[in-house]
């Protein structure tokens, strides 16, 4: 340590670490690099150059987010190796939405004190996420920042740019009646609705290594799983059909997300148990004695992506996803709306 670092480091932050973790995390960054890349991490910016001849008139789409407070169990189970996915997922899945291919990526991390063990981990999750959803870690920034954060713990954001050229937006304002609802599966919980997942875990009884209910897999597998990312769906099913509007099911679940792509003339009517819900909602409604919509408001439930197609394309948009090994399922039916009704409707078998 030179004896200009000594002061800074009798404050807490310790630059030496800060160097030592740039170092370590420098392969991992490059793996994700792609061809827009022009220089490396360690610069003030990030430069991308985009490959503009794929675009005749191009639209930067962009979607900035967190991983919210899932990253409390990634504290008390100490396992972090995978909310980086999360990180990067509930931006890109964003973006994808319009139609977007993604770009770029950045990343935040901010901690009281830099472990660099739990950093690298965390990195390691975000280059993962990267990776598959085809975009380059372009740079980020490592905050240590003494007595502002609970020791152990951090705080993640990030910010994804991609790119859509402007007659292929998807924005919803095609979807009209009769058109078909398509559910995507997700992964689990995803990084929505973790204040109350966080209460009823604590109030389960259960054990990080115990066997989650109707699982045969650990709680803390479980509650952590990754947010999945669809960009390889999106962009397969996009590239040979025409889709009228698509959903990240993400904070607010059916209810408050559906609506944000749906003409005013028109009602998404969902149906109830055409699509298999994992046994982590089940467990939560039981649980948190909560009723199925209640659920649909909090969580996604087991669908974390929609798509809205002509109903002569369904099936073959749904033989396309299981080719994909992805679980689809045909959800609901674009319907007339009546008067000032809701928009989203759900319907519950007897």
């Amino acid at each position: 340590m030179s004896e200009r670092d000594k002061a800074y480091k009798n404050a807490g932050v310790d630059i030496e670490a800060g160097n030592a973790f740039v170092s370590r995390i420098k392969p991992l960054v490059a793996s994700t690099y792609t061809k827009g890349v022009v220089n490396g991490i360690g610069g003030f910016g990030g430069l991308f150059k985009p490959a503009m001849s794929m675009y005749t008139d191009p639209v930067l789409v962009a979607s900035t987010d967190g991983v919210g407070t899932k990253l409390k169990l990634a504290f008390l189970f100490d396992k972090h190796d995978t909310v980086g996915i999360d990180l990067v997922a509930m931006s890109v899945n964003d973006i994808l939405v319009q139609g977007a291919r993604p770009l770029f990526f950045l990343d935040y991390f901010a901690t009281g004190r830099l472990d660099l063990n739990k950093a690298e981990a965390v990195i390691k999750g975000i280059v993962d996420g990267c990776v598959e959803a085809q975009c380059a870690l372009l740079g980020g920034e490592t905050a240590e920042m003494p007595d502002f954060y609970a020791d152990g713990e951090y705080d993640l954001s990030g910010c994804c740019v991609g790119m859509v050229d402007n007659d292929k937006v998807v924005d919803g304002s095609s979807i009209g009646v009769g058109d078909v609802i398509l559910g995507l599966a997700s992964s689990g919980l995803h990084s929505n609705g973790y204040s109350l997942v966080r209460k009823i875990y604590a109030q389960s009884g259960l054990a990080p290594q115990d066997t989650f209910p109707g699982t045969t897999r650990t709680v803390a597998e479980v509650l952590l799983e990754p947010t999945r990312l669809y960009v390889e769906a999106v962009r397969n099913i996009t590239r040979d059909w025409d889709v009228h509007g698509m959903v990240h099911v993400t904070g607010g679940g059916f209810y408050d997300n559906i609506v944000r792509v749906l003409p005013k003339g028109v009602v998404a009517e969902i149906t109830f148990g055409t699509w298999e819900v994992p046994a982590v909602f089940h467990w939560l409604r039981q649980e948190g004695n909560l009723s199925w919509e209640e659920m649909l408001q909090i969580f996604n439930s087991g669908i974390g992506y929609i798509m809205v197609v002509k109903k002569d394309i369904a099936n073959d948009v749904l033989h396309r996803l299981d080719a994909l090994k992805l679980p689809a399922w045909q959800i609901g039916e674009i319907m007339e709306r009546q008067h000032e009704e809701d928009q989203v409707r759900v319907i519950f078998s007897a």
